[in-house]
């Protein structure tokens, strides 16, 4: 047993940080937390902290209930990842040209595209389903029928904050290439709404923290929100998806005498609720910045946009609801790093990588985070690594 079970209220919390380092506030989100009535299970990975209701880092398994807030506002938040047959050599001694074109195919920031992407513009990128999927939008919640042409246009456009898009060197020199985003603004408003209409229900009006609120199963409000959030969750996995298509298209046109080639592109949500069975029972699990790392899953765990991350497999680990961590996890706010460190130290911590190096960016500058080699550490009973990736050039919005 690799991590520290903590006394909680109805569940234990098992801790795969040393809950010394972890801030008071997010300790007591986990007491919250493992309070809810309906809990089955609580799991800590290394790089949780301070979240709204629930923690980051936090993996909540209930019967026959889920909590939005849990979840967090961006639904579906993951990564993406592919191998290609490049090596460090291929790649030109300046890369700030390789990364405007990156910046010019997919929109960053607030920034969408001019029209909706066709998925079949690309090849080998799957086409099935797109008409069914866009199709579903008419069910969802009334709130943001008016967001369509929104949605439409944002799918394949990377957002700002912690998003990214990375092209890195593993370490025998192989460039992958690898991007972070979720389901943009249509996940977040939808989001929103049922956070707030589950706080208007009669059995959340007690909890200890109203961010707790919870649908029960089979009640109308739980089936309108597994609907949104099950097409929010596809709608971040299609984002990923076209941004990866558009980025092999760089790389492709930008390397054309390398005939490059692609490994499967490995992606994995880490904001996200799944339907799974543990001791016999059907649970709700709920990975808010973590990802699933069942027997031989593969996955990505990122540091900072300055340091290293790791393609990962799964161990398969029970004891954590087959999860292991998102990141490295940040170890001050946003704002904290404003105040701490300066565009100056944002060139010092991110030398070497082609990158933004203004004040716009200062809050993701590295030191705001925690060390990734030691949150991989922490969680070696959950996964195994596969590969260690370097960024030359990040992306950011």
């Amino acid at each position: 047993m690799s991590y520290t079970e903590v006394p909680g209220v109805r569940v234990p919390i098992r801790m795969w940080a040393d809950p010394a380092t972890v801030e008071g506030v997010a300790m007591q989100q986990l007491r919250n937390v493992s309070s809810l009535p309906w809990i089955k299970g609580l799991a800590v990975m290394p790089d949780v902290h301070y979240g709204k209701g629930a923690t980051v880092g936090s993996v909540i398994a209930m019967h026959g209930a889920v909590c939005p807030a849990a979840v967090g506002v961006d639904i579906g938040c993951g990564m993406s990842a592919v191998k290609t047959s490049l090596t460090a050599n291929d790649l030109p001694g300046d890369l700030s040209r390789l990364r405007s074109k990156i910046e010019q195919a997919i929109p960053v920031g607030r920034g969408m595209h001019d029209e909706g992407v066709d998925p079949g513009q690309f090849h080998g990128l799957p086409t099935a389903g797109w008409d069914d999927f866009w199709a579903g939008f008419d069910g969802l919640a009334e709130s943001v029928k008016f967001r369509q042409e929104r949605a439409v246009k944002q799918m394949g456009t990377l957002g700002s904050g912690n998003h990214f898009v990375e092209l890195c060197l593993d370490e025998s020199g192989a460039v992958w290439l690898m991007l972070h985003s979720g389901s943009r603004n249509i996940g977040k408003e939808l989001a929103d709404h049922h956070i707030g209409e589950a706080q208007k229900l009669p059995h959340n009006q007690g909890l200890v923290d109203r961010d707790l609120a919870v649908f029960i199963a089979d009640t109308p409000q739980m089936a309108a929100y597994r609907r949104d959030l099950f097409w929010a969750q596809d709608y971040a996995k299609r984002n990923r998806s076209i941004m990866m298509a558009l980025f092999q298209d760089v790389v492709r046109k930008d390397f054309k005498k390398a005939n490059v080639a692609f490994e499967p592109v490995i992606s994995c949500h880490h904001n996200y609720v799944s339907e799974e069975r543990y001791d016999g029972m059907d649970l709700l699990v709920t990975r808010k910045g973590a990802i699933r790392a069942g027997s031989g899953d593969y996955g990505i765990i990122p540091g900072s946009m300055g340091t290293g991350s790791y393609i990962v497999k799964g161990l398969g680990n029970t004891d954590s609801f087959n999860s292991a961590s998102h990141g490295a996890g940040r170890k001050m706010s946003r704002n904290a790093a404003k105040k701490r460190f300066s565009t100056r130290d944002l060139e010092e911590q991110t030398r070497g990588v082609e990158c933004r190096k203004d004040s716009g960016v200062v809050d993701e500058i590295p030191g705001a985070y925690k060390p990734i080699e030691k949150v991989i550490e922490q969680q070696r009973d959950l996964v195994e690594v596969v590969a260690k990736l370097k960024q030359v050039i990040c992306v950011k919005g």
